[in-house]
This record gives C-alpha cells, sequence and structure tokens, in this order.
C-alpha cells in the first residue's frame, strides 16, 4: 500500500479522544506483524472508563535497546461542527484532506509505508514505533506509557507533529491559571453601594496580556529566544465568566489565562509574576480581591546538547531548524530521550479545523526519509 492508500484507511478510522483508539491501534498492527514486527500493547483506561491503547513496536531480531524511536500519537480532536465528511479523506491532487491528515496521521501512513514497502532485512534492529492516546487531552497516554515501562530509554525520538518537514528542536511549555476577581455585589441603580468584580477583572485581564512582560520589582524579566514565533512567552485569556443579571453590580468573576514560555525560563516564573500584578492591582482598587489558581505549568523542552539526529534531518529534508509553541508529546519523551526532534508532513495551522489537510509531495517525501532512517538508523 502507498502511504496515500494506507492514510485513507486511517482516517477512516475515528479516533477522536472520547473514543478507545483499539481499532486503529489493531489496524497498524496487521500491517506490522506479517512481516515479523513484535507488537506490544499497553492498554489503560481512561477517566471516562473507555479503554485506550499504547503500542510498542519493534523489528524482527530487535536490539535491546531503542537508538530511534518514532513517536505518533494516535487520537484526534473532534471534528469541527457541520463536517460531516471528516473521516473521508479526499484529494485533490495536490493535497488530502481529512481529520487527523497532518495531525499526525499522515506521519503515521509515511512509517507505516516505509515498513511495508522495504526489505525487513535492511530495517535496523534498533528502531521502534510508538503509538499513544489521549496526546490532544493533556499527553495522557505518553504518562501513562512512561508509567507502564519505566525503564524506557530512547537515544534519539523523531515526534510526529506537523511542522512543513522543519527540525524543531525545541518547543515552548505551557501554563494555565485560573484568576478569580471578587467585589461587592449590589443592584445596578446603586452603583455607590457595589463594586464591580467584572470591571476589576477587566483592567487586570489588560494589564495580563498587555504588561506580562513589564519589568515588575524583585522579579527576573521573561526571556526571549529567537527559535520561535513569537520569540517571547505569549498570554492568551480564552474565557471569562461573571455577574448574575444584567441589573446586578457583579460580585464575581472569573477568567482562565494560559501562557507558553520559551524552554529556558525557570518554572514558576510566570505564575509569580501573574501573583505580583494581582496584587498590584489589588491595592489600587479598594473593595476588590483577587486569587490566582495554578492549574499548570510544565516546562517546554530544549535544542539537546548532542544534534546529531537535527543535523542529519536538517541536510536530509533541507530545511532549517526551528522552535514549536503549540504542545507535544516531546516535553514527556524529553525525559526519557537523549536527543528530541519533532517534525512532520503538513502544517499545524490547517489541524484542528475542517482545513486540515496534508501536501501529497511532503507525504511522500517524508516516506522516502523515513525508509532511509529505517534502514541506516543511528
Amino acid at each position: 500500500m502507498t502511504s496515500l492508500e494506507i492514510l485513507d484507511a486511517l482516517v477512516g478510522i475515528p479516533t477522536d479522544s472520547a473514543r478507545s483508539n483499539r481499532p486503529l491501534v489493531e489496524w497498524v498492527c496487521q500491517q506490522l506483524e506479517p512481516p515479523g514486527w513484535q507488537c506490544e500493547r499497553l492498554p489503560y483506561r481512561d477517566a471516562g472508563g473507555v479503554e485506550k491503547i499504547n503500542l510498542l513496536a519493534r523489528p524482527p531480531k530487535a536490539s535491546a535497546g531503542i537508538d530511534l524511536g518514532f513517536l505518533c500519537h494516535t487520537d484526534t480532536v473532534p471534528p469541527a461542527v457541520g463536517w460531516e465528511t471528516a473521516c473521508q479523506l479526499t484529494s485533490d491532487g495536490t493535497v488530502a484532506r481529512g481529520l487527523g491528515a497532518c495531525d499526525v496521521k499522515g506521519a503515521l501512513a509515511a512509517f507505516l509505508a516505509a515498513v511495508t514497502q522495504g526489505q525487513q532485512q535492511m530495517i535496523s534492529p534498533a528502531v521502534a514505533l510508538l503509538l499513544t492516546a489521549d496526546e490532544e487531552i493533556g499527553c495522557k497516554g505518553m504518562e501513562q506509557l512512561l508509567a507502564a515501562r519505566p525503564e524506557l530509554r530512547i537515544e534519539r525520538a523523531i515526534v510526529s507533529e506537523p511542522t512543513s518537514l522543519q527540525p524543531a528542536v525545541a518547543g515552548k511549555g505551557y501554563g494555565l491559571a485560573r484568576v478569580t476577581v471578587r467585589g461587592r455585589e449590589a443592584h445596578s441603580a446603586f452603583p455607590a453601594e457595589g463594586r464591580s468584580a467584572i470591571a476589576a477583572a477587566a483592567a487586570l485581564l489588560l494589564r495580563v496580556l498587555q504588561g506580562a512582560n513589564e519589568v515588575l520589582p524583585g522579579l527576573p524579566p521573561l526571556l526571549q529566544d529567537a527559535l520561535f514565533d513569537p520569540p517571547t512567552t505569549s498570554f492568551n485569556v480564552g474565557t471569562i465568566t461573571g455577574g448574575t443579571a444584567k441589573n446586578m453590580i457583579p460580585g464575581e468573576c472569573s477568567f482562565l489565562v494560559e501562557w507558553r514560555a520559551v524552554p529556558a525560563q525557570q518554572q514558576g516564573t510566570v505564575p509569580d509574576r501573574l501573583r505580583a500584578l494581582l496584587q498590584s492591582m489589588e491595592s489600587s482598587l479598594p473593595g476588590t480581591t483577587m486569587m490566582l489558581e495554578l492549574l499548570r505549568d510544565e516546562p517546554g523542552f530544549a535544542p539537546a546538547t548532542q544534534d546529531a539526529l537535527a543535523m542529519r534531518l536538517g541536510g536530509m529534508t533541507g530545511r532549517a531548524r526551528t522552535g514549536i509553541s503549540f504542545g507535544s508529546e516531546a516535553t514527556r519523551v524529553a525525559r526519557i530521550a537523549g536527543e528530541v526532534v519533532v517534525i512532520g508532513p503538513g502544517d499545524m495551522h490547517t489541524a484542528h479545523s475542517d482545513r486540515e489537510c496534508i501536501p501529497l509531495a511532503e507525504l511522500d517525501e517524508w516516506t522516502h526519509t523515513l525508509a532511509d532512517l529505517l534502514r541506516s538508523g543511528f
């Protein structure tokens, strides 16, 4: 089967995170086991009791260690509202469209095509394929995999994500916090009796978004890294709630603020700055209180000291190194790998939408690149 034919089959198996990914994992095993690959299924139950499967697959006569690991997550986001043909791959001869086409079933299709089209005796015994579930909801499958196989070590890891085949050697971290502002509720006919939590939250929100990089006494500045676009820690407020009625001065308002910090930024720095902003705003707005509840503060991953894989991939694809600002399993894999590179066909700008697609030229190029890597290993 060609990589496009394999991708058609993979997209046709719905794997949004609410479902079990067993059908897709079993389909993959049906392609790998006949030529002699060893498929170790690692099942677990998610928080809703749904069965999920992680997979560790090794070639015939696999070596004890893994010099080169290929990692793909199997789950997708839910299909966009109204996208009734999300699980039907279509192609115009230039790109192929479908849910998961680039994030990341295209990369998996390229790997399977490289394996099944080649001679098994030519495949390096030191390679491995790792499939995980629940990446789209916090890399929970990878956490399960690492817990199930604590002895697992990988010298060099390729984490599949759509980067237009640019080797991403670093990734930003991810943080999330809930900010709650409390004022004093009153009828809007008597404004002097109340203190609007929404008005106070609005002032704070603007300062978080516009002034998070300002100089704050006693706190280190936020760092920059030219590998990323933008090169600074970025902030976003995606949801906000507050108030009880149109004619009531709101007594409470809360919003979620997220940030993506460059990998060199020490953990805890951003929450400390946010707390300092809250204290400053609270002191300037009598009658209000502000509280920050830290929900996530995850580190990114920095370029490895030994960068042989990144150099080789850059030479093979002819593309410059970069950094990624979106989340990936690379932050977890970095705990057990000497070098991590995030790379794959397609562009993340199209993912998570009904525009998701993968350029056929990149799909073919990645298939040939993986075939070369499978043969030579490291």
